[in-house]
Order: structure tokens, then sequence, then C-alpha cells
């Protein structure tokens, strides 16, 4: 028998101020764009922003369905949104952001398990890490330099 050890390290930024300017305006768009999200059987609002190589910002926000497993989560609807009006561009840095309509979500909110697998095929895709800035409504706000230290066993089109 062995054991594997699996060492994860993020960054912590106090507050917004801390940031790159880029990625502060990255964020603020992501906090907009949440505030703009249909979530009316969890009222959890999460809003995702992507900034490509060529410049261009993508937006997404988490959109429900009566029928549960309809819904898409934000960083998925930014993500695939982005592959359709920008297949050739990179992303070179994603912005999350979450907040309930019932309590203060003050701790940094990573995606789901559905978003790291679409985060890591773009990563496999574009072969270049995605910078993963995330947080809740107030407090710190984590860096992940890439998606594999969420999700350190992906899965990707090597296994198929």
């Amino acid at each position: 028998m062995k054991n594997i050890s699996i060492n994860t390290q993020l960054t912590v930024f106090e507050s917004l101020s801390e940031l790159p300017q880029n990625i502060q305006q990255l964020m603020q768009q992501a906090v907009t764009i949440r505030k703009k999200a249909y979530a009316p059987y969890s009222n959890f609002r999460v809003g995702a922003a992507l900034l490509l190589d060529n410049g261009q910002i993508v937006l997404g926000s988490n959109q429900e369905n009566a029928a549960y497993p309809s819904g898409l989560c934000a960083e998925r609807v930014a993500i695939f949104h982005a592959g359709a009006v920008a297949p050739e561009a990179k992303i070179v840095a994603m912005a999350i952001t979450a907040a309930s309509d019932t309590n203060q979500t003050q701790s940094p909110i990573p995606p789901c398990g559905a978003c790291r697998q679409s985060i890591a095929e773009y990563e496999f895709k574009q072969e270049q890490s995605i910078p993963i800035y995330f947080m809740g409504e107030i407090g710190n706000i984590y860096l992940s330099d890439s998606l594999k230290n969420l999700l350190p066993f992906t899965f990707d089109k090597n296994f198929l």
C-alpha cells in the first residue's frame, strides 16, 4: 500500500482593493451580473465574469428552473457562452461571486463539481491554466492559479 498526498495552495486577498486593477473590474462585473441571476427557488445568486485573451469579457449568472436539473450555474453559462462566441479565444481569468437573498455570504464560494469539470475541459482545450478568483458577498477573495487546485484528479479526453 502507498499513500498519495495532495496539496492545494490558494492565495487569499482580504479585500477587492488588494486585487490587480483588471481583476477588480472583472469581479465588479461578476457582482453586477450576479444581481441579475434568475434564482427564484434557491434564492442563491451567482455571477461569473471571464476575461478572454482578446480583451473581451463574457458574463454569466445562474439560471434556475422548476425542473431542477434543467438549470445552469453561472460559471457554465459564462464558459459555454465564451466557447460559442469566441471559440478560439483563451480564458485568462475567471471571477466568481455568490450571495444569498436570505443571509450574507461571508466566505468564498468555490465552483460546484459540474462547473469544475467544465472549467477543466477549457483548461485542457486551451492548454493553459485559468486563474480563478472567487468570493462570497463580502470578505476574503481566494485565488486558485488553476482548476487543478480545486479538482486535482481531473477527467479529460485522454481517458476516452
